[in-house]
């Protein structure tokens, strides 16, 4: 813990005294999460999708074991016991539908924390390390979510797998292997379905483990704050309970409320209609697109048409594809002005937005029918990310002449210290 004045934890009640000496349990959580851990005083909440991120997470967890006790996980019977849980299991319907919008709500809580994290500028040091593993988050999470769509063995879901793998095939050399093992033959079968359940089942957990590696990281430089000026003293924070679980628990609640109106009236809204029809590997679905979630990296895909430098589209896509992700991965290294919030970032700030834009318009583009226009789109939306990633903010960081930073988080809550002795006096 680098914060000095942080409260010493010393049980009061007999039990807890005699737990916390054998088993520090008592201790951790009350420096992790409770009156122990000090944080700025002036986090908004933006700072809230953390927690959201884990409410989504445990709930995809138990409705997932839940979820896995009725499921097979064989070509012959894997979509039927999909419909027999919608049908004929106690409240399978909810767990199923729970389980596929909550990982929509999951992806849309991580998309904006991401976002936020764009915004206020957590990549930058000494925070370099909470940001490495949120993007390995990230990267689990897709792989997740991806290995979950193929279960129910609907068409999207066989068509789905079938193309997503396709594109390690485009890989020299180690491609065709990579793609057989990936699918257990060389299509998607019986031994594909075996391992993305096994896998799929599994990831979560390795998530949960990654974000505890978060999370510890987090608590050795402690929260960034929106103006992204460093704590300089007990003065510039309060305990993390009561202050900051009342807001969670606030944002929890909306939270909740979004995805309980998802679930009960619209828990078809974000599916693919496709993936009610049996997986039929004779019949091509007109418009093959993956979840929603996955649109904007689907889109760049899409927007390599012809071979350049000798190397094929294809290869060129799939490298774009991930390139896109991995780019997250030297932020922190690309990003090299000194000033971490855009709030005093004049044009990061415009090129923040711009980026946002961009990444919806891929996403619309992602589930678009092609036609010349779309891939023209694109290829331009593609362009500018890959151009505000590795151009403009480079460039800006050394050009741009930020507004003035205030002389500390309380000075950017209460005002210059004339100004709150002003105040004091007259009240």
């Amino acid at each position: 813990m680098s914060f000095p004045w942080a409260a010493h934890y010393a049980p009061k009640h007999p039990v807890m005294r005699w737990m916390d000496e054998r088993l520090p349990l008592p201790r951790l959580v009350y420096h992790a999460v409770g009156a122990g851990y000090p944080v700025p005083r002036n986090l908004n909440y933006f700072w809230n999708f953390g927690a959201l991120a884990g409410a989504a997470l445990l709930i995809q967890i138990v409705t997932g074991v839940i979820l896995a006790m009725h499921y097979a996980a064989s070509t012959s019977v894997a979509f039927d016991s999909t419909e027999h849980i919608m049908r004929d299991v106690n409240a399978g319907w909810l767990l199923r539908y729970a389980h596929a919008n909550g990982a929509s709500m999951f992806f849309i809580v991580v998309y904006l924390h991401i976002f936020r994290g764009l915004y206020y500028g957590s990549y930058k040091a000494p925070r370099e390390m909470v940001w490495l593993l949120g993007v390995v988050i990230f990267l689990l999470m897709m792989a997740t979510a991806f290995m979950g769509y193929v279960l129910p063995w609907g068409q999207m879901s066989f068509w789905g797998a079938q193309v997503i793998t396709g594109f390690f095939s485009a890989i020299p050399l180690i491609g065709g292997p990579i793609h057989t093992w990936l699918l257990g033959g060389f299509a998607p079968d019986d031994a594909t379905l075996n391992r993305f359940f096994s896998l799929h089942y599994l990831l979560p957990f390795i998530i949960a483990a990654v974000i505890i590696l978060h999370i510890w990281a987090l608590h050795i430089p402690g929260s960034n704050n929106p103006t992204g000026v460093d704590v300089k003293g007990p003065q510039d924070t309060v305990p993390f309970h009561p202050y900051y679980t009342a807001k969670d628990g606030f944002g929890l609640g909306l939270f909740l409320i979004l995805f309980s109106l998802l679930l009960f009236f619209a828990p078809n809204a974000l599916g693919h209609p496709d993936n009610y029809i049996p997986a039929n590997p004779l019949s091509t679905p007109a418009h093959i697109v993956p979840e929603w979630y996955f649109l904007p990296f689907y889109a760049i895909l899409k927007s390599f048409t012809g071979n350049f430098l000798g190397i094929d589209a294809k290869l060129w896509g799939v490298m774009a594809m991930f390139g896109a992700i991995l780019l997250l991965f030297f932020l922190p290294w690309i990003d090299r002005s000194p000033i971490r919030s855009a709030n005093y970032r004049p044009i990061y700030q415009k090129l923040f937005w711009l980026l946002v834009l961009d990444v919806l318009a891929l996403g619309y583009l992602g589930q678009a029918e092609v036609t010349p226009t779309v891939v023209l789109l694109s290829q331009l939306c593609a362009g500018y990310y890959f151009t505000h990633f590795l151009i403009l903010i480079p460039l800006i960081s050394r050009i741009e002449t930020p507004l003035p930073l205030p002389n500390s988080i309380t000075e950017a809550v209460l005002g210059p210290p004339a100004a709150v002795a002003a105040a004091s006096t007259a009240a």
